[in-house]
This record gives structure tokens, C-alpha cells and sequence, in this order.
């Protein structure tokens, strides 16, 4: 997961399809640590089909949700269906540069500034200040 996350930060997706059952990573922290960096569509996959969880991913930033098991048209139809949404709600490019007082964060780079000098982060101490940033 936190690889997957290294990738949306460096480069430009059309969409994100997120397993909750990550092994190095609960998926609803993944999805939390995304919206933290980025606005790109993101569709939920998963064997878990409790309401009170999907409820509360589509209320922290998932664009849809699937219970496995689905057919590949079931997929392609729902992922069709947020990329409208997506398109035509103008969303923005995952590559802008997050400010938060003077802390600038630019997860295309993947670069942290405060006060226009370059912060000195490990990956994981990156990820946790675009995650907390974007909250």
C-alpha cells in the first residue's frame, strides 16, 4: 500500500481502485493518506459488505464502493460512471502543490517546504505530513 501511495504522489492516475485487505496498510488509513495527497477518483473493491463501514469510506472520500465478488462489466461500468462524475466536476490534477500556513507540500515531487526551505523526510515522514496536511 504505501508503495502504491509513492506512485499516486509521483505520477498521474485516471483512478485509484482500493482493496481494504492491504497487507502493510488498512485500506481506510490508505484512502484517508490519498485524500491527503490527492483528489483522484477512487472506487472501494472489497469481500467487506458492512453498511456502517461503507458509509463511513464514501463519507471519507471514496467515490464508489463494490462487495466482491463483481463481474469485469460490473467494474468497468462503475469506473466509467465516476470518470464522468470526475470530468465533470472539473476535479483537480493530482500534482497540486497542498499549502498549510507556511508549509508547502508538492506530492508530484515529492518535495515539503516550510517557509520556502526544503524539508529534509524520509518517505513514511513524508506521507504522514501530506496525510496530515490534507486533513
Amino acid at each position: 500500500a504505501l508503495e502504491a501511495l509513492r506512485e499516486v504522489a509521483h505520477h498521474r492516475f485516471d483512478m485509484v481502485i482500493l482493496d481494504l485487505g492491504l497487507p502493510d496498510l488498512d485500506g481506510a488509513e490508505a484512502l484517508k493518506m490519498l485524500r491527503g495527497i490527492t483528489d483522484v477518483p477512487v472506487i472501494i473493491a472489497t469481500a467487506r459488505d458492512d453498511e456502517a463501514e461503507i458509509v463511513r469510506l464514501l463519507n471519507d472520500g471514496a467515490d464508489d464502493y463494490l462487495t466482491k465478488p463483481f463481474s469485469v462489466e460490473h467494474l468497468s461500468a462503475r469506473m466509467a460512471a465516476v470518470l464522468r462524475r470526475a470530468r465533470a466536476a472539473g476535479a483537480e490534477p493530482p500534482s497540486r502543490v497542498l499549502r498549510v500556513g507556511g508549509l508547502a507540500i508538492d506530492p508530484l515531487r515529492r518535495q515539503a517546504e516550510l517557509d520556502g526551505a526544503v524539508l529534509d523526510l524520509t518517505r513514511r515522514e513524508f506521507d504522514l505530513l501530506a496525510f496530515l496536511a490534507g486533513r
